[in-house]
């Protein structure tokens, strides 16, 4: 039976329960699923459905509106032919998707009727569209110093905007005050800690596993913030393997601003150094979650992680876009990354290489104006 897990102990509750924390305010995992074989794929579903078998539940009525399928597209970058999966492409406009349709189609399924999450960027338009969609309740708290512009989104989707005093991290400790009192009657369904939105994630992993012909990647670089689709990848493939449908892991390569890098720092063996401001806001998390199982994840697979200066992540952004493909600068971290892991041999000519585009350019119109000089937009 499918449990959640406390991975750092071995300790599991029931999943019939719906928890997002173990008992002493620690992460959790889902204990390992067997995979799916090709055979279990339901091509009639939508998107990302079509690998609900792989799921630790089917939910009899998904909240589906397209998430998944993303194109998966031939460029050269940095002189090398890579595979860029367009996962912007989306309801939305990011990968978040994956996670928060799986999370919330799951919950409701367990009864969950209203839910609360804390982010003012691609994971709280996320969570408040796909609860539009399947008819919750949704609280999404923020900064009070939040861009009014942040929420709109989310606003648009009709859920609650909470504008909490003080930083980033005083709206996280309210996130977990408010999810832990059951009086406030909404469930903590954050991107962050919900292991149900790893089972979103992971649904990347099968889909390029199906774009290939059914074989993995030799690689996959991704950009990295907490690190939900590192880990996701890491379950989705490790599923695959386990289910004798792959030979091997694809190497994983965690792609961070060296201006707030955490992640990479440590598994490249730097010192940590203190978070400054960076153009990749959305891999800009100083303290992850999931440390320990994002760098077991990059270190199973015999990849690692990539630092990249400002310069890297805004040059690399403009060359997408002059090849056709408007990505956030966050996302386009992957493709500089590349350069990096071209340059210093860990990818090699021939390999089949997949980078990550996370995060539609849309959402960064302003930073792509202070790119090209032309002022405010």
């Amino acid at each position: 039976m499918t449990a959640y897990l406390d991975p750092r102990t071995g300790q599991t509750w029931p999943l019939e329960i719906p928890r997002w924390r173990g008992d002493d305010g620690q992460p959790l995992l889902l204990t390992d699923l067997p995979g799916i074989g090709r055979e279990a794929i339901d091509s009639s579903a939508l998107g990302l459905w079509r690998y609900a078998a792989a799921l630790p539940f089917r939910p009899r009525e998904p909240i589906a509106m397209g998430e998944g399928r993303t194109p998966l597209l031939p460029r050269s970058l940095h002189g090398f032919d890579a595979l860029l999966k367009c996962e912007w492409l989306m309801p939305t406009g990011s990968f978040k998707d994956r996670g928060a349709a799986v999370m919330l189609s799951l919950l409701r399924e367990q009864g969950i009727t209203s839910v609360l999450e804390d982010s003012s960027g691609n994971g709280g338009a996320a969570i408040a569209t796909y609860a539009a969609a399947g008819g919750m309740r949704a609280r999404i708290l923020v900064p009070d110093s939040t861009s009014p512009a942040k929420t709109v989104q989310s606003r648009a989707a009709g859920a609650e905007i909470q504008l909490t005093p003080g930083t980033r991290q005083d709206c996280a400790d309210e996130a977990l005050r408010q999810g832990n009192d059951p009086a406030s009657g909404f469930f903590y369904a954050s991107h962050n800690w919900h292991p149900f939105f790893l089972q979103g994630t992971k649904t990347l992993a099968y889909e390029l596993w199906e774009d290939l012909g059914f074989q993995a990647p030799d690689a996959v670089v991704i950009p990295c913030g907490a690190g939900s689709n590192v880990l996701g990848c890491d379950i989705g493939f490790g599923e695959l393997l386990r289910a004798g449908q792959i030979a091997r892991l694809p190497r994983l390569y965690a792609a961070q601003p060296a201006n707030c890098g955490p992640l990479a720092r440590e598994a490249l063996g730097l010192p940590p150094e203190p978070p400054r401001p960076t153009i990749a806001e959305g891999t800009a998390i100083a303290q992850p979650i999931r440390p320990r199982e994002v760098l077991d994840a990059l270190r199973r697979s015999g990849g690692g992680g990539v630092l990249l200066e400002e310069e890297e992540i805004a040059g690399a952004a403009l060359s997408l876009a002059r090849q056709g493909i408007y990505a956030e600068p966050t996302s386009a971290q992957a493709a500089a990354a590349l350069g990096r892991l071209v340059a210093d041999g860990h990818v090699r000519p021939g390999e089949k290489v997949v980078v990550v585009l996370t995060g539609t350019g849309l959402k960064a119109t302003p930073r792509y104006a202070e790119f090209l000089g032309i002022g405010a937009v």
